[in-house]
């Protein structure tokens, strides 16, 4: 009677197998990243817009309560000390009255017809691709260079990319 032949089991994965996983994973990350990259500036524009928009909702509360709109973020957001007050109404988070939130900062200036609020990147083309523009007519514009939007501009959802660009045809 033969004796079958035994083999030695193996016990985990030898080097070359173990390389092949990590350079398999090393390609699904490097085609993932840039499409997380481009979601998460898509995240970060769309939350400066909502802050553009709770810095009009807070301009037309100041209104309301001082006969005037607020001619910098500082006035709109809480007081550095005591009750809120036309130097820190309370209308705004702290982080949106120092001028920043998220990957964005923040300005607003007082005009004598109302007030002009621009948002830009903190660092263009990681943090967003735009920049932002609105006064008191609550209309947001956009510009896709890292030049401030202005009155000029294109309204968000408009179809127009190339503003504050050269147009391709």
């Amino acid at each position: 009677m033969r004796k079958p032949i035994v083999r030695p089991s193996r016990r985990g994965f030898s080097l070359t197998e173990l390389l092949i996983v990590i350079a398999i994973i090393l390609i699904i990350v490097a085609a993932a990243l840039p499409r997380l990259t481009k979601a998460r500036m898509f995240a970060e524009e769309t939350a400066a817009i909502r802050a553009v928009s709770v810095v009009h909702t807070a301009q037309t509360q100041y209104y309301s309560q001082f006969g005037r709109y607020a001619a910098t973020l500082t006035e709109l957001g809480p007081p550095a000390s005591g009750n809120a007050g036309p130097t820190g109404a309370d209308l705004v988070d702290r982080e949106l009255g120092e001028g920043r939130k998220g990957g964005y900062l923040f300005t607003v200036q007082g005009t004598p017809q109302g007030y002009v609020v621009q948002a830009a990147p903190k660092q263009f083309g990681t943090n967003g691709s735009r920049t932002f523009y609105s006064d008191q007519t609550q209309i947001i514009r956009n510009r896709f260079t890292n030049e401030p939007a202005t009155v000029q501009d294109s309204e968000i959802g408009s179809t127009d990319k190339s503003s504050g660009a050269t147009e391709k045809k």
